[in-house]
């Protein structure tokens, strides 16, 4: 359904590095690895490597967004505090 065309879409996107000049080829492939895992690329592509049960995602993707809803509230705690 809806769900797995967002999925497929999110797989389709291209990360694009523009080499700056006279930049060492192993320093512009840091920094693409540094994006692909702020993205989340190298997690999605190491979890779709090995099939995972619908049950067991559907426990992966609620962890996710319990964690995303503490680190939500911890940082506005924080932000209150300072």
């Amino acid at each position: 359904g809806e769900r797995d065309s967002k999925e497929k879409e999110r797989d389709n996107c291209m990360i694009r590095i523009q080499i700056k000049e006279n930049e060492p080829l192993e320093k512009t492939l840091r920094r693409l690895r540094k994006i692909c895992n702020n993205e989340g690329v190298t997690k999605g592509i190491k979890r779709s490597s090995y099939y995972e049960k619908p049950s067991e995602k559907r426990r992966r993707r609620q962890r996710e967004r319990l964690k995303s809803i503490r680190m939500g509230t911890h940082m506005r705690r924080r932000g209150r505090n300072t």
